[in-house]
């Protein structure tokens, strides 16, 4: 679709090792998602990368007045801010990104704020964030030459891989938890025709074993340990601070799982701030479940040297049910770049904030309100300020998980340790005769 209009050609890109004591260096296009010499995880990196700010923000903003694919894309209109390919011909794009900014002034007041706003990821085509990522993802996939394409997932990246490598003519395999995924989420990736192998295991076994299965294969890993869906997932900051006219909020907060998102967010924010794109970077918050926290409990030790997996997590918040992230390291420098934080909420206080931005009239999965039920611990210990600038992320769409929704407003929700959660804010539905009157006397109580 033709070379940048900005710089009137490409960026020279590499990986590079993300361990400080070995930053070592490959080409752009071997398939590697580790650094083959320590271990460590790997980046995108643009030696020499250069910027007119103003000039780019300029261009960004009217390219939003064309119907022309790129531009029509949340994602590839901010091409320059993730220069890794040297070709748009392979793009496959789904018209991802584009969500909005949206007011919550019952959110805010929940919490003990002036004032909060939340980042909607769930507008996104498949409904969550992973969209983002994933359309770099799989254009790196086609500039392999790669045939098939895997992920292990709990639910929304299944959905988003399934769709866009479909959509790009590549064969998607999915391998999921058997019977930790909602059907709202397992749906999305059958009807967009995934190959899906439910594994009697949980997602930290199953990443391990697929990815040897990759590597023997030939398939090509889209989980977010892929650093060019960390590239993706950075234009969900780059659009924030475009719809903000480049004013950072004072905090980011967002849910914890794998920590891919800590780790773009992280990385978009100091290459913002190192073009001179933005004067400052917010203050990064993470928040994880209780029983799904290894980065909240690493966060707390004395030297925060290494992370311990939790063998079993467990969280009706499904898309955070992570015990063993694979991009801690990442997201923990970025969390100390920004003077952030990290925090942990229960499964009832999960339920609660999300009943509370569902009376705002936005809706979002669980995993989700882990963020307003974060900000508001966060605010009752004096950490953040009521009158902060909070942008809160939320990472899907309501309609992911429809039966938690059903079972809290009824009364239903059992927490995993078997503890049945309070319906504090339920909305029950109630059965009337087909009496018009009676009706009436109901609603007019």
């Amino acid at each position: 679709m033709g070379q940048s209009q900005y710089n009137q050609g490409f960026m020279p890109a590499e990986l590079v090792c993300f361990e400080p004591k070995c930053r070592a260096r490959f080409a752009i296009t071997e398939v590697i998602y580790n650094c083959p010499r320590c271990g460590g995880l790997l980046e995108a990196d643009y030696p020499g990368w250069k910027c007119d700010p103003a000039a780019l923000k300029r261009l960004w903003r009217q390219r939003r007045l064309t119907n022309a694919p790129l531009e029509e894309s949340g994602v590839w209109r901010y091409r320059e801010a993730i220069p890794f390919l040297d070709s748009y011909d392979h793009i496959v794009t789904l018209k991802e990104g584009n969500t909005p900014l949206l007011e919550a002034p019952g959110a805010a007041a929940y919490a003990g704020l002036d004032r909060l706003t939340f980042k909607h990821q769930g507008f996104n085509p498949t409904g969550s964030f992973k969209d983002n990522g994933m359309t770099c993802g799989v254009a790196q996939a086609l500039r392999l030459g790669m045939r098939r394409v895997a992920c292990v997932s709990t639910g929304n990246t299944s959905a988003s891989m399934a769709a866009y490598a479909s959509a790009a003519g590549l064969v998607p395999v999915v391998f999921i938890p058997h019977g930790n995924i909602s059907f709202g989420k397992l749906a999305q990736a059958l009807e967009y025709g995934a190959r899906t192998l439910q594994v009697e295991a949980n997602f930290d076994q199953i990443l391990a074993l697929v990815r040897a299965l990759a590597a023997r294969l030939g398939i090509y890993l889209l989980n977010s340990i892929n650093p060019f869906r960390i590239e993706g997932q950075k234009t969900i900051i780059v659009e924030m601070m475009d719809q903000r006219d480049w004013n950072p909020p004072d905090w980011i907060v967002l849910p914890g799982g794998n920590l891919g998102n800590t780790s773009a967010f992280g990385k978009a924010l100091r290459e913002l701030r190192q073009l001179g794109l933005i004067e400052r970077v917010p203050r990064l918050a993470v928040i994880q479940a209780e029983g799904a926290a290894p980065f909240c409990e690493l966060w707390r030790s004395a030297d925060r040297a290494a992370l311990h997996a939790v063998a079993h997590p467990e969280t009706l918040a499904t898309a955070i049910k992570i015990g063993d992230p694979v991009s801690w390291p990442k997201a923990l420098y970025e969390v100390l770049s920004s003077r952030g934080v990290v925090e942990k909420v229960s499964e009832q206080e999960i339920a609660d904030a999300k009943a509370q931005i569902g009376r705002c009239g936005i809706g979002c999965e669980p995993a989700s309100a882990a963020t307003l039920a974060g900000i508001r611990k966060l605010r009752a210990a004096g950490v953040i300020a009521a009158d902060a600038d909070i942008v809160a992320v939320l990472t899907g769409n309501l309609l992911k998980d429809p039966d938690y929704i059903y079972g809290y407003h009824t009364g239903g929700l059992t927490a995993p340790s078997g503890e049945k959660l309070r319906s504090t804010y339920g909305n029950q539905p109630v059965v009337v005769p087909n009496e018009a009157e009676r009706i009436a006397a109901l609603l007019e109580e």
